[in-house]
Protein backbone atom coordinates (compact mmCIF):
# COMPACT_ATOMS: atom_id res chain seq x y z
CA UNK A 1 0.00 0.00 0.00
CA UNK A 2 1.31 3.47 -0.88
CA UNK A 3 2.77 5.52 1.98
CA UNK A 4 1.02 8.87 1.97
CA UNK A 5 1.55 12.07 3.93
CA UNK A 6 -0.03 12.45 7.36
CA UNK A 7 -2.07 15.34 5.94
CA UNK A 8 -4.15 12.96 3.82
CA UNK A 9 -5.88 11.85 7.04
CA UNK A 10 -7.56 15.27 6.94
CA UNK A 11 -8.39 15.07 3.23
CA UNK A 12 -12.15 14.89 2.78
CA UNK A 13 -14.39 15.41 -0.21
CA UNK A 14 -16.04 18.82 -0.52
CA UNK A 15 -19.77 18.47 0.18
CA UNK A 16 -20.51 21.37 -2.15
CA UNK A 17 -18.64 19.81 -5.08
CA UNK A 18 -20.44 16.51 -4.50
CA UNK A 19 -23.76 18.34 -4.38
CA UNK A 20 -22.88 20.12 -7.62
CA UNK A 21 -22.75 16.72 -9.30
CA UNK A 22 -26.17 15.86 -7.87
CA UNK A 23 -27.55 19.20 -9.09
CA UNK A 24 -26.87 18.14 -12.69
CA UNK A 25 -29.61 15.50 -12.54
CA UNK A 26 -32.50 16.36 -14.86
CA UNK A 27 -35.24 18.30 -13.09
CA UNK A 28 -33.25 18.89 -9.87
CA UNK A 29 -34.02 22.19 -8.10
CA UNK A 30 -30.79 23.28 -6.41
CA UNK A 31 -30.58 25.67 -3.47
CA UNK A 32 -27.20 24.18 -2.52
CA UNK A 33 -24.17 25.89 -4.10
CA UNK A 34 -23.35 29.57 -4.33
CA UNK A 35 -24.01 29.55 -8.06
CA UNK A 36 -24.73 32.95 -9.61
CA UNK A 37 -27.54 33.27 -12.12
CA UNK A 38 -26.42 32.83 -15.75
CA UNK A 39 -28.39 36.04 -16.40
CA UNK A 40 -25.66 37.90 -14.51
CA UNK A 41 -22.72 36.66 -16.58
CA UNK A 42 -20.79 39.30 -18.49
CA UNK A 43 -21.73 39.23 -22.17
CA UNK A 44 -19.02 41.41 -23.63
CA UNK A 45 -18.41 41.71 -27.35
CA UNK A 46 -14.69 41.16 -27.15
CA UNK A 47 -12.04 42.01 -29.73
CA UNK A 48 -9.52 39.31 -30.63
CA UNK A 49 -7.09 38.83 -27.73
CA UNK A 50 -3.40 39.67 -28.23
CA UNK A 51 -1.51 36.68 -29.54
CA UNK A 52 1.15 36.80 -26.83
CA UNK A 53 -1.44 35.81 -24.24
CA UNK A 54 -0.95 32.23 -25.42
CA UNK A 55 2.60 32.32 -23.98
CA UNK A 56 3.59 31.79 -20.33
CA UNK A 57 3.01 34.86 -18.19
CA UNK A 58 4.16 36.38 -14.90
CA UNK A 59 3.18 34.61 -11.69
CA UNK A 60 1.78 37.81 -10.19
CA UNK A 61 -0.57 38.37 -13.13
CA UNK A 62 -0.97 40.79 -16.03
CA UNK A 63 0.42 44.25 -15.10
CA UNK A 64 -2.53 46.24 -16.46
CA UNK A 65 -5.05 44.10 -14.60
CA UNK A 66 -3.06 44.33 -11.38
CA UNK A 67 -2.89 48.12 -11.69
CA UNK A 68 -6.64 48.35 -12.23
CA UNK A 69 -7.39 46.18 -9.20
CA UNK A 70 -4.90 48.07 -7.02
CA UNK A 71 -6.53 51.39 -7.88
CA UNK A 72 -9.91 50.08 -6.80
CA UNK A 73 -8.51 48.58 -3.58
CA UNK A 74 -6.88 51.89 -2.68
CA UNK A 75 -10.28 53.48 -3.21
CA UNK A 76 -11.64 51.13 -0.53
CA UNK A 77 -9.01 52.32 1.94
CA UNK A 78 -6.71 49.30 1.60
CA UNK A 79 -2.94 49.83 1.60
CA UNK A 80 -2.31 48.21 -1.77
CA UNK A 81 -0.22 48.83 -4.88
CA UNK A 82 0.04 47.13 -8.31
CA UNK A 83 3.20 45.34 -7.22
CA UNK A 84 1.28 43.83 -4.28
CA UNK A 85 -1.63 42.37 -6.24
CA UNK A 86 -1.57 38.65 -7.02
CA UNK A 87 -4.02 37.26 -9.58
CA UNK A 88 -5.45 33.92 -8.46
CA UNK A 89 -7.04 30.93 -10.13
CA UNK A 90 -10.23 31.70 -8.19
CA UNK A 91 -10.32 32.92 -4.61
CA UNK A 92 -10.26 29.30 -3.39
CA UNK A 93 -6.61 29.31 -4.40
CA UNK A 94 -6.03 32.24 -2.07
CA UNK A 95 -7.35 30.20 0.86
CA UNK A 96 -5.00 27.36 -0.07
CA UNK A 97 -1.99 29.71 -0.34
CA UNK A 98 -2.65 31.39 3.01
CA UNK A 99 -3.12 28.01 4.70
CA UNK A 100 0.20 26.81 3.28
CA UNK A 101 1.83 30.01 4.49
CA UNK A 102 0.51 30.19 8.04
CA UNK A 103 -1.03 26.88 9.18
CA UNK A 104 0.86 23.91 10.60
CA UNK A 105 -0.60 20.91 12.40
CA UNK A 106 -2.01 22.31 15.64
CA UNK A 107 -2.06 25.94 14.50
CA UNK A 108 -5.12 27.80 15.74
CA UNK A 109 -7.32 29.57 13.19
CA UNK A 110 -10.02 31.88 14.51
CA UNK A 111 -13.19 31.63 12.42
CA UNK A 112 -16.83 32.63 12.61
CA UNK A 113 -19.40 29.99 13.35
CA UNK A 114 -20.92 29.19 10.96
CA UNK A 115 -18.12 29.82 8.42
CA UNK A 116 -17.43 29.18 4.74
CA UNK A 117 -17.21 25.40 4.48
CA UNK A 118 -14.55 25.26 1.74
CA UNK A 119 -12.21 27.38 3.88
CA UNK A 120 -12.79 25.08 6.83
CA UNK A 121 -11.97 22.14 4.55
CA UNK A 122 -8.60 23.64 3.57
CA UNK A 123 -7.63 24.66 7.09
CA UNK A 124 -8.51 21.19 8.39
CA UNK A 125 -6.37 19.60 5.69
CA UNK A 126 -3.34 21.47 6.99
CA UNK A 127 -4.08 20.39 10.56
CA UNK A 128 -5.63 23.55 12.01
CA UNK A 129 -7.47 23.72 15.29
CA UNK A 130 -10.36 26.16 15.34
CA UNK A 131 -11.24 28.94 17.75
CA UNK A 132 -14.68 30.51 17.40
CA UNK A 133 -14.55 34.25 16.83
CA UNK A 134 -16.98 36.43 18.77
CA UNK A 135 -17.79 39.64 16.87
CA UNK A 136 -18.63 41.44 20.11
CA UNK A 137 -15.25 40.54 21.63
CA UNK A 138 -12.94 39.20 18.89
CA UNK A 139 -9.86 39.16 21.16
CA UNK A 140 -11.48 36.95 23.80
CA UNK A 141 -8.83 34.49 24.97
CA UNK A 142 -6.11 35.98 22.79
CA UNK A 143 -4.08 37.31 25.75
CA UNK A 144 -3.17 33.74 26.70
CA UNK A 145 -3.17 32.07 23.27
CA UNK A 146 -3.60 34.24 20.18
CA UNK A 147 -4.48 32.35 16.98
CA UNK A 148 -2.13 32.23 14.01
CA UNK A 149 -4.80 33.55 11.65
CA UNK A 150 -8.24 35.13 11.90
CA UNK A 151 -10.31 34.22 8.82
CA UNK A 152 -13.50 36.22 8.24
CA UNK A 153 -16.04 37.06 5.53
CA UNK A 154 -17.56 40.16 7.15
CA UNK A 155 -19.51 41.43 4.14
CA UNK A 156 -22.54 39.28 3.25
CA UNK A 157 -21.09 36.38 5.12
CA UNK A 158 -21.20 32.89 3.69
CA UNK A 159 -23.40 31.10 4.79
CA UNK A 160 -25.58 33.52 6.78
CA UNK A 161 -25.64 36.54 4.44
CA UNK A 162 -24.98 38.78 7.44
CA UNK A 163 -22.94 41.97 7.41
CA UNK A 164 -20.64 43.11 10.21
CA UNK A 165 -21.17 46.51 11.81
CA UNK A 166 -18.53 49.24 11.67
CA UNK A 167 -17.81 48.72 15.38
CA UNK A 168 -17.26 44.96 14.93
CA UNK A 169 -14.90 45.58 12.02
CA UNK A 170 -12.82 48.10 13.96
CA UNK A 171 -12.73 45.81 16.99
CA UNK A 172 -11.29 42.94 14.95
CA UNK A 173 -8.67 45.19 13.32
CA UNK A 174 -7.58 46.45 16.76
CA UNK A 175 -7.46 42.90 18.13
CA UNK A 176 -5.23 41.69 15.30
CA UNK A 177 -2.92 44.70 15.77
CA UNK A 178 -2.72 44.20 19.54
CA UNK A 179 -1.92 40.49 19.36
CA UNK A 180 0.01 40.19 16.09
CA UNK A 181 -2.60 37.93 14.48
CA UNK A 182 -2.70 37.60 10.69
CA UNK A 183 -6.03 38.91 9.41
CA UNK A 184 -7.35 37.04 6.37
CA UNK A 185 -10.39 38.83 4.93
CA UNK A 186 -12.36 37.05 2.20
CA UNK A 187 -14.65 39.46 0.32
CA UNK A 188 -16.23 37.83 -2.76
CA UNK A 189 -19.75 39.23 -2.33
CA UNK A 190 -19.16 42.95 -1.64
CA UNK A 191 -20.63 44.11 -4.98
CA UNK A 192 -23.85 42.13 -4.51
CA UNK A 193 -25.45 44.70 -2.21
CA UNK A 194 -29.23 45.22 -1.97
CA UNK A 195 -29.64 47.31 1.19
CA UNK A 196 -27.46 49.93 2.94
CA UNK A 197 -24.75 48.05 4.83
CA UNK A 198 -21.28 48.77 6.23
CA UNK A 199 -18.78 47.37 3.72
CA UNK A 200 -15.47 49.00 4.66
CA UNK A 201 -12.82 46.25 4.59
CA UNK A 202 -11.49 45.29 8.00
CA UNK A 203 -8.00 45.28 6.47
CA UNK A 204 -8.33 49.00 5.82
CA UNK A 205 -8.08 49.64 9.57
CA UNK A 206 -5.18 47.31 10.38
CA UNK A 207 -2.10 49.35 11.28
CA UNK A 208 0.61 46.90 12.38
CA UNK A 209 -0.54 43.28 12.00
CA UNK A 210 0.06 41.22 8.87
CA UNK A 211 -2.98 40.83 6.64
CA UNK A 212 -4.39 39.35 3.43
CA UNK A 213 -7.43 40.66 1.57
CA UNK A 214 -8.95 38.77 -1.34
CA UNK A 215 -11.83 39.08 -3.78
CA UNK A 216 -13.31 37.27 -6.74
CA UNK A 217 -14.80 37.86 -10.18
CA UNK A 218 -16.85 34.65 -10.04
CA UNK A 219 -19.97 36.36 -8.73
CA UNK A 220 -19.89 39.46 -10.97
CA UNK A 221 -18.33 38.27 -14.26
CA UNK A 222 -18.46 34.47 -14.61
CA UNK A 223 -17.33 31.62 -12.33
CA UNK A 224 -16.03 29.56 -15.24
CA UNK A 225 -13.17 32.04 -15.76
CA UNK A 226 -11.79 30.99 -12.33
CA UNK A 227 -10.29 34.39 -11.56
CA UNK A 228 -9.72 36.02 -8.20
CA UNK A 229 -7.11 38.26 -6.62
CA UNK A 230 -5.43 39.04 -3.34
CA UNK A 231 -3.33 41.80 -1.87
CA UNK A 232 -1.34 41.50 1.33
CA UNK A 233 0.94 43.31 3.74
CA UNK A 234 4.51 43.76 2.53
CA UNK A 235 5.91 40.97 4.71
CA UNK A 236 3.51 38.31 3.41
CA UNK A 237 3.16 39.15 -0.26
CA UNK A 238 6.52 37.81 -1.58
CA UNK A 239 5.95 34.51 0.21
CA UNK A 240 2.48 34.13 -1.30
CA UNK A 241 3.96 34.73 -4.76
CA UNK A 242 6.50 31.95 -4.23
CA UNK A 243 3.79 29.58 -3.06
CA UNK A 244 1.77 30.32 -6.20
CA UNK A 245 4.87 29.72 -8.34
CA UNK A 246 5.03 26.25 -6.84
CA UNK A 247 1.31 25.67 -7.40
CA UNK A 248 0.50 26.67 -10.99
CA UNK A 249 3.15 29.14 -12.28
CA UNK A 250 0.50 31.71 -13.26
CA UNK A 251 -3.24 32.20 -13.70
CA UNK A 252 -4.89 31.72 -17.10
CA UNK A 253 -3.90 34.75 -19.18
CA UNK A 254 -6.97 34.70 -21.43
CA UNK A 255 -9.22 34.84 -18.38
CA UNK A 256 -7.19 37.78 -17.07
CA UNK A 257 -7.57 39.62 -20.37
CA UNK A 258 -11.32 39.00 -20.44
CA UNK A 259 -11.75 40.32 -16.90
CA UNK A 260 -9.69 43.41 -17.77
CA UNK A 261 -12.09 44.15 -20.64
CA UNK A 262 -14.94 43.90 -18.15
CA UNK A 263 -13.24 46.25 -15.67
CA UNK A 264 -12.56 48.79 -18.42
CA UNK A 265 -16.06 48.58 -19.91
CA UNK A 266 -17.80 52.00 -19.70
CA UNK A 267 -21.04 50.15 -18.93
CA UNK A 268 -19.55 48.36 -15.92
CA UNK A 269 -21.20 50.44 -13.18
CA UNK A 270 -24.57 50.28 -14.91
CA UNK A 271 -24.15 46.54 -15.32
CA UNK A 272 -23.44 46.07 -11.60
CA UNK A 273 -26.57 48.08 -10.85
CA UNK A 274 -28.57 45.77 -13.11
CA UNK A 275 -27.10 42.67 -11.45
CA UNK A 276 -27.94 44.00 -7.98
CA UNK A 277 -31.49 44.76 -9.12
CA UNK A 278 -31.82 41.25 -10.57
CA UNK A 279 -30.66 39.61 -7.35
CA UNK A 280 -32.70 41.92 -5.14
CA UNK A 281 -35.79 40.84 -7.04
CA UNK A 282 -34.80 37.17 -6.77
CA UNK A 283 -34.15 37.61 -3.05
CA UNK A 284 -37.52 39.25 -2.47
CA UNK A 285 -39.41 36.62 -4.46
CA UNK A 286 -37.57 33.91 -2.52
CA UNK A 287 -38.39 35.57 0.82
CA UNK A 288 -42.08 35.70 -0.07
CA UNK A 289 -42.04 32.02 -1.03
CA UNK A 290 -40.24 31.18 2.23
CA UNK A 291 -43.00 32.94 4.18
CA UNK A 292 -45.69 31.01 2.31
CA UNK A 293 -44.15 27.59 2.66
CA UNK A 294 -41.85 27.63 5.72
CA UNK A 295 -43.59 30.21 7.87
CA UNK A 296 -44.25 28.68 11.28
CA UNK A 297 -41.72 25.87 10.84
CA UNK A 298 -38.52 27.91 10.39
CA UNK A 299 -37.00 31.34 10.99
CA UNK A 300 -34.65 33.47 8.89
CA UNK A 301 -33.40 36.99 8.27
CA UNK A 302 -33.59 38.58 4.82
CA UNK A 303 -29.93 39.13 3.80
CA UNK A 304 -28.84 42.66 2.79
CA UNK A 305 -26.54 41.22 0.12
CA UNK A 306 -24.86 38.07 -1.17
CA UNK A 307 -26.56 34.91 -2.41
CA UNK A 308 -27.89 33.01 0.62
CA UNK A 309 -30.62 32.64 3.20
CA UNK A 310 -29.71 30.97 6.50
CA UNK A 311 -32.88 29.19 7.58
CA UNK A 312 -33.18 27.73 11.09
CA UNK A 313 -35.70 24.92 11.56
CA UNK A 314 -38.06 24.76 14.50
CA UNK A 315 -38.51 21.55 16.42
CA UNK A 316 -36.28 18.49 16.45
CA UNK A 317 -36.06 18.04 12.68
CA UNK A 318 -32.79 16.74 11.26
CA UNK A 319 -31.63 18.72 8.20
CA UNK A 320 -29.73 15.64 7.02
CA UNK A 321 -32.88 13.52 7.17
CA UNK A 322 -34.79 16.30 5.45
CA UNK A 323 -32.17 16.42 2.68
CA UNK A 324 -32.48 12.68 2.05
CA UNK A 325 -36.24 13.01 1.55
CA UNK A 326 -35.90 16.23 -0.43
CA UNK A 327 -33.52 14.62 -2.90
CA UNK A 328 -36.14 11.96 -3.59
CA UNK A 329 -38.47 14.83 -4.55
CA UNK A 330 -35.86 16.62 -6.69
CA UNK A 331 -34.76 19.37 -4.26
CA UNK A 332 -31.19 20.02 -3.08
CA UNK A 333 -29.85 22.24 -0.28
CA UNK A 334 -26.84 22.39 2.04
CA UNK A 335 -27.30 21.35 5.70
CA UNK A 336 -25.92 23.89 8.16
CA UNK A 337 -23.71 21.36 9.94
CA UNK A 338 -21.17 21.59 7.09
CA UNK A 339 -20.43 25.19 8.13
CA UNK A 340 -19.62 24.53 11.80
CA UNK A 341 -15.92 24.58 12.63
CA UNK A 342 -16.63 22.88 15.95
CA UNK A 343 -18.71 20.14 14.31
CA UNK A 344 -21.92 18.75 15.76
CA UNK A 345 -25.56 19.10 14.84
CA UNK A 346 -27.09 22.24 13.38
CA UNK A 347 -30.75 23.04 12.86
CA UNK A 348 -30.12 25.33 9.90
CA UNK A 349 -30.08 25.10 6.11
CA UNK A 350 -28.20 27.30 3.68
CA UNK A 351 -30.46 28.10 0.74
CA UNK A 352 -29.11 29.78 -2.38
CA UNK A 353 -31.63 32.12 -4.00
CA UNK A 354 -29.69 33.29 -7.06
CA UNK A 355 -29.82 30.25 -9.35
CA UNK A 356 -33.35 28.84 -9.38
CA UNK A 357 -36.00 30.43 -11.60
CA UNK A 358 -38.93 31.92 -9.61
CA UNK A 359 -41.26 29.06 -10.49
CA UNK A 360 -38.63 26.49 -9.48
CA UNK A 361 -37.96 28.31 -6.20
CA UNK A 362 -41.69 28.30 -5.47
CA UNK A 363 -42.02 24.59 -6.20
CA UNK A 364 -38.83 23.64 -4.34
CA UNK A 365 -39.73 25.58 -1.20
CA UNK A 366 -43.26 24.15 -1.29
CA UNK A 367 -41.74 20.66 -1.26
CA UNK A 368 -39.44 21.55 1.65
CA UNK A 369 -42.34 23.02 3.61
CA UNK A 370 -44.45 19.93 3.02
CA UNK A 371 -41.65 17.59 4.08
CA UNK A 372 -40.87 19.66 7.16
CA UNK A 373 -44.44 19.57 8.38
CA UNK A 374 -44.60 15.81 7.76
CA UNK A 375 -41.46 15.27 9.84
CA UNK A 376 -42.65 17.54 12.64
CA UNK A 377 -45.95 15.65 12.80
CA UNK A 378 -44.30 12.22 12.85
Amino acid sequence: MARLSVRTQNLHASPVREMLSVSQRPGMISFAGGLPSPESFAGLELPPPPGDLLQYGPTEGEPELRAKIAAELIGLGIDSAPERVLILSGSQQGIDLVAKLAVDAGSVVAVESPAYLAALQVFRFFGADFQILDRADPAEGWDKAPPAVAYVTPTFQNPTGGCWSADARRALARACDAHGVILFEDDPYRDLVYEPCERRPVCADVTSASWVYQGSFSKTVAPGLRLGFLTASEDLFPLLVRLKQAADLHTNRLSQWMVLQYLNDPDRDARLTRIAALYRQKRDVFAEALSRHLGGVATWTVPPGGLFFWVTLKGAVSPEALLKRALERGVLFTPGSHFLAQGGACQALRLNFSLAAPEDAERGLAILGELLREQMAA
